[in-house]
């Protein structure tokens, strides 16, 4: 009896294409056509996602190549507005692609030079012997565009693309009606949420488990995982040992890290989904505030937080957590830093201001016997 040998551990690995989450191939268009389109995409839809746009530099001379000994691997140039980079790297390859465009939303890609895992086919009938020999690389069609004289689906396109009858047909010159399409397509895959309520910390000021304290009549970890779950697709708690719930647990596998370790470990059993993210010493926390914080996310930015009512600065322990804020944290944490709110600092997040809060009291924040106590009083005379 033989056995498979693993050399090494399975993970979860994020849904990702050739560039980022979400890319589009461009593909039977000429490349001018492709530029035109693509910027005609960026001028609508920027106001609301990051876009990227992956082209080939047609310009580039044998001038340009026998410069590189001696240019200077980065080059960062500070425009005043914005940052511009130029950087040589031979091999650029998949995985620093990925991490180049993690916190892109939209990747358009001209598919004349490179692939991507979706696909934009233009049916221009002077370019049809072209398109034909691109075949291995529409594995996954999501539209159909029509250019100039063409009027229906070639037979070598029904023939290699699986319901293909069931892909939408657009007339090039309707871009409105492209434009809407992939908007909407981005809409319809924004990440779903799922809940974490932190309860493995250590306790010490408290001097026993916070998450096992019953503010209402059972643990507040279980309180407040049943607060947040109609918000969720699943709720977990987080935990660094076995408890007793009837919610599903997250053991930490980024131990000795508080909050940081808990979240990247939530990360690592899904990486795929947003997380929001509740420390289980908040007792007074309320439904109204879980609802404002999921009315006001904004999936495009790598968190979505409140701002602290003491400073201002984000709470990292009441916070949505985007995909794309998993390989920041880990940046984060490999430069040393194990603090969530270091990152959302220093990241593009959506802050709300702590004068927008509709409940201010519920970031009461409960760590000592003495301010249990005051909690419970408070409570019992509510009651």
């Amino acid at each position: 009896m033989s056995s498979t040998h693993q050399k090494h551990s399975s993970i979860p690995r994020a849904q990702l294409g050739k560039f980022g989450r979400n890319e589009w191939a461009m593909v039977g268009f000429t490349c001018s056509v492709i530029q035109q389109l693509a910027q005609e995409i960026k001028q609508v839809l920027t106001a609301d996602f990051n876009i990227a746009y992956v082209d080939a530099d047609h310009q580039s001379s044998k001038s340009d190549h026998a410069e590189t000994a001696s240019a200077p691997k980065f080059e960062l140039t500070d425009k005043i507005d914005f940052y511009q980079l130029n950087w040589q790297d031979a091999d650029f390859n998949l995985y620093k692609k990925r991490i180049q465009f993690n916190e892109i939303d939209l990747v358009l890609v001209n598919g004349n030079h490179f692939e991507a895992s979706r696909q934009l086919v233009c049916i221009d009938s002077d370019r049809l012997a072209s398109l034909q020999k691109r075949l291995a690389q529409l594995t996954k069609v999501k539209a159909f565009i029509l250019k100039d004289h063409a009027t229906e689906i070639p037979n070598f396109l029904k023939e290699n693309t699986e319901d293909w009858q069931d892909i939408p047909v657009f007339i090039i010159d309707d871009k409105t009606a492209i434009i809407e399409f992939i908007q909407d397509d981005i809409t319809a895959n924004i990440p779903i949420i799922n809940g974490l309520v932190l309860a493995g910390g250590k306790s010490q000021r408290m001097g026993q488990d916070k998450g096992s304290i019953q503010y209402f009549n059972q643990p507040h970890r279980d309180y407040l995982a049943e607060l947040i779950a109609p918000f969720c697709k699943e709720t977990f708690i987080s935990t660094k040992e076995n408890i007793q719930s009837r919610f599903t647990t997250i053991r930490d596998t980024f131990v000795g890290m508080g909050p940081m370790g808990a979240i990247l470990s939530a990360f690592q059993q899904n990486p795929d989904v947003a997380w929001l993210v509740l420390a289980c010493d908040y007792p007074l926390m309320n439904k109204a505030t879980i609802q404002q914080l999921v009315d006001n996310r904004q999936p495009p930015k790598v968190a979505t937080a409140f701002q602290s009512i003491e400073n201002e600065f984000p709470e990292p322990l009441i916070t949505i957590y985007e995909p794309k804020s998993y390989p920041v944290l880990l940046q984060f944490l490999a430069q040393g830093y194990a603090c969530p709110r270091k990152m959302l600092i220093n990241s593009n997040i959506h802050l709300l201001p702590a004068a927008q809060l509709k409940h201010p009291e519920v970031f009461q924040n409960v760590n000592h016997p003495n301010e249990m106590k005051a909690i419970l009083k408070q409570l019992s005379h509510v009651k």
